[in-house]
């Protein structure tokens, strides 16, 4: 076992982030920025994109966040825009509707499976009655969790588009997590957080949570800098701790 099971001893509602730790559509998404990026600074002479832009600048953020960072990141400022500009629409809104238009052609083509350590982890939590929820920066989460054949195992979805109209601050702001728990009917303290990204942890750990961070890529010690409690390679790792403490 890889985490005292102390560490699960109280907790009412488990949090999960969707991208990378339940589905691996964050390789879609990191694609989806790449064929963004690559195009738009190649164009404005502005680049190059790399790989780890994507970890330093956008995993884990709200999409017009990821975009603003990333250009600031190269010395690029441009209009914010608005929700509705077209994807051809030199705005930071414009640029991220073109990301996501690009997202949903990748996931369409080649759809989703959910990551099975994941799926174990959640029948852990499932056997113990302990509610769940996806708490996502990503306005596409309730079609990934559909497309994944997974939507009817969440009590509650808190993504990009709730976030907006409650007007919920983004990652690594703690409050969609906040908010998640507050849908499950508990609070941070007994409560898990379960992310892949730094600005993910960060919100965890700055609300006060359990935090689970798992590296799909982002790194360990990464991780941990942020706050997480414990960081596995696969949520597998942890349900006989999970079952332990909790009993189920």
């Amino acid at each position: 076992m890889v985490a005292g099971a102390e560490l699960f001893a109280d907790v009412h509602a488990v949090l999960f982030d969707l991208d990378g730790v339940l589905t691996p559509t964050a390789v879609v998404h990191r694609r989806a920025w790449a064929l963004l990026f690559e195009e738009y600074f190649a164009r404005v002479g502005a680049g190059p994109y790399e790989e780890s832009d994507y970890f330093a600048h956008i995993d884990g953020k709200p999409r017009y966040d990821g975009v603003r960072d990333e250009l600031a990141a190269h010395g690029i400022t441009l209009p914010e825009g608005d929700h509705d500009d077209g994807p051809d629409a030199e705005t930071v809104c414009g640029l991220g509707n073109r990301k996501n238009l690009e997202f949903n052609r990748v996931l369409a083509e080649e759809g989703v499976t959910p990551y099975p350590g994941s799926l174990e982890f959640l029948d852990a939590v499932d056997a113990a009655g302990i509610r769940s929820a996806v708490v996502s920066s990503s306005a596409n989460a309730v079609d990934v969790l559909n497309a994944a054949g997974i939507a009817d195992r969440f009590v509650t979805v808190v993504d990009g588009k709730v976030a907006r109209d409650q007007r919920l601050a983004g990652k690594p702001s703690p409050e969609t997590y906040e908010y998640g728990a507050r849908l499950l009917g508990t609070d941070a303290a007994h409560s898990v957080v379960v992310e892949d990204a730094t600005s993910g942890v960060a919100a965890g750990r700055a609300g006060g949570f359990i935090v689970i961070g798992v590296d799909r890529g982002t790194g360990r010690d990464a991780l941990l800098r942020e706050g997480a409690d414990v960081v596995v390679e696969d949520l597998a790792e942890l349900v006989e701790t999970w079952k332990t403490a909790t009993g189920g």
